[in-house]
């Protein structure tokens, strides 16, 4: 898995850092204090995020976070300490606090910690995929096209105002455990966004309408178009924008709906993604967002959809921003099924946690989004896989609808405590009449059961019409984490969802 080509790409800044010598002061303490296991993490942050409202910045933040952190295992108990200094006398200082942290808490653990076994990978690298590091890129240049692209907006009629921003994320960490691993890493990702606002004054109201591009691991050419056609999307957005003004409001009642990925991605994010993380499902994970409904009692014979579904774990696909060669536990990243057949097949695990499952190896899920931060089970890029046997379009599946709705984009959600009871809004929303789109509507909410829902799937689109999507901002744990994610899926088509009107449910 070591590549020389690719580790002369890792920031030279990092590198440059005392790596072998903190490793060798923090788990040589370790060892001496009786840790049964231990790992140093140094991590490297960089972020930037730049905001304009109507071409005019806002806001233009840069941000560091530099640190290690020491984990160990003693009696059975983890410890955890960090600091922000990085010598090697602090390494080992980090080393102590955690084994005195671990043996303070092993007298009220009740449950020792048994972790899966890995193998060892001594110096392997790896890089995420991405041509342009966006930190390379003079900050006046990124400003420059995100005013360029407001001031295109803002020339249409129509358009009263543009909020244009790009958060840019650049993470190195280094890893080293007592079993002889050791792993240094970087990624890059990105969002540019820009959100058209138009109002009518008249009736005191307004609308917006955001880009569908989603957040990648990707670098700065994805802002120029690499891997997203944000011009032809800001030639089309004002035009939809006005369209959406003038629409009639939806009629509730029960619609076959055909979800595009910029939608679906969201509703797979909070009714399959966060449920099938084991945490959860045991119970271990409550206080942040609740648990889950898929218990393990359930594995192997839960419906949890029609004989279309078919989702994975993936922490290893180009361009996802959960993606990473080698996880928190030192665990080399993989693809694991989580949902086959419509049946309930796996969960996202990280080491302490497989085990449990009855798994010879963990499925690569751990994750700490700092330095200061236990690592704790995070989420794989979760996604719904395309039709393997046929290539079916979004028109395909929109001719096949004699009376429905198509959804674009997301919006805003609820989902309750198991992950059961949802409910998902959107960006944009057509009526979909005897095959054909017949113009949008507003005020268009989808509602259901998780299993209810995907139950109801009749309908999946080929490898064609597959699409990355995701967040940045996943948060989990207290203290919170924030972690960033991405959801693959084609549209679907669902047979007779429940459709709310959201301007009558909120009394308007």
């Amino acid at each position: 898995m070591a590549d020389d080509r690719v580790d002369r790409r890792i920031d030279e800044a990092f590198r440059a850092l005392p790596l072998a010598s903190l490793a060798d002061a923090a788990l040589s303490r370790a060892r001496e204090l009786g840790a049964a296991h231990a790992d140093l993490r140094v991590e490297r942050i960089v972020t930037q995020s730049l905001a304009l409202r109507d071409g005019v910045v806002s806001s233009a933040n840069d941000d560091l976070t530099l640190g290690l952190a020491v984990r160990v295992i003693v009696a059975g108990t983890w410890g955890f300490a960090s600091t922000h200094e990085l010598t090697p006398t602090a390494a080992a200082g980090a080393a102590d606090r955690a084994v005195g942290v671990a043996r303070t808490l092993a007298s009220v653990n009740t449950e020792p910690v048994r972790r899966a076994d890995e193998p060892v990978y001594r110096g392997v690298s790896w890089v995420s995929d991405y041509q342009i590091d966006p930190f390379t890129v003079p900050t006046q240049d990124k400003i420059a096209l995100l005013a360029e692209w407001s001031r295109r907006l803002l020339a249409s009629d129509g358009v009263d105002h543009v909020d244009a921003t790009c958060p840019q994320i650049k993470e190195n960490k280094f890893y080293a455990d007592l079993a002889g691993t050791s792993t240094i890493q970087q990624r890059v990702r990105i969002e540019p966004r820009f959100t058209a606002t138009a109002v009518d004054r008249a009736a005191g109201a307004f609308e917006t309408m955001r880009t569908m591009a989603p957040p990648a691991g990707r670098g700065w050419e994805y802002a120029l178009g690499t891997g997203w056609d944000f011009d032809a999307e800001i030639a089309r957005v004002p035009e939809l924008l006005a369209e959406k003004m003038k629409s009639p409001t939806v009629q509730p009642g029960r619609y076959d709906l055909v979800i595009d990925p910029s939608n679906l991605w969201l509703t797979i994010h909070e009714s399959v993604g966060h449920a099938t993380e084991y945490d959860r499902a045991i119970g271990y994970e409550a206080a942040y967002a609740g648990t889950s409904f898929a218990t393990p009692d359930q594995l192997g014979t839960l419906r949890y959809g029609s004989e279309l579904m078919h989702v994975t774990g993936d922490r290893t696909i180009p361009h996802g921003l959960a993606s990473i060669g080698y996880d928190d536990d030192g665990v080399a990243t993989s693809e694991f099924d989580l949902v086959s057949g419509g049946v309930l097949v796996g969960y996202q695990a990280d080491r302490a946690f497989a085990p449990r499952l009855g798994l010879a190896r963990s499925n690569g899920c751990a994750f700490a989004d700092s330095p200061h931060h236990m690592p704790i089970q995070r989420m794989a890029n979760v996604s719904l896989q395309p039709d393997p046997a046929r290539d079916t379009t979004t028109d395909e599946l929109i001719g096949g609808v004699e009376r429905g709705i198509y959804v674009v984009g997301d919006k805003s959600w609820s989902i309750d405590m198991q992950r059961y009871n949802f409910q998902f809004t959107g960006q944009r929303f057509y009526r979909i009449e005897h095959g054909r789109l017949a113009g949008q509507l507003r005020d268009v909410a989808y509602q259901a059961t998780t299993t209810e829902f995907w139950g109801s799937m009749r309908g999946i689109g080929g490898p064609s019409a597959w699409v990355l999507g995701g967040a940045l901002n996943c948060g989990k744990a207290q203290p919170g984490q924030v972690a960033a994610v991405s959801h693959g899926c084609p549209p679907a088509l669902f047979d007779q969802v429940n459709v709310l009107n959201t301007a009558q449910e909120a009394g308007r």
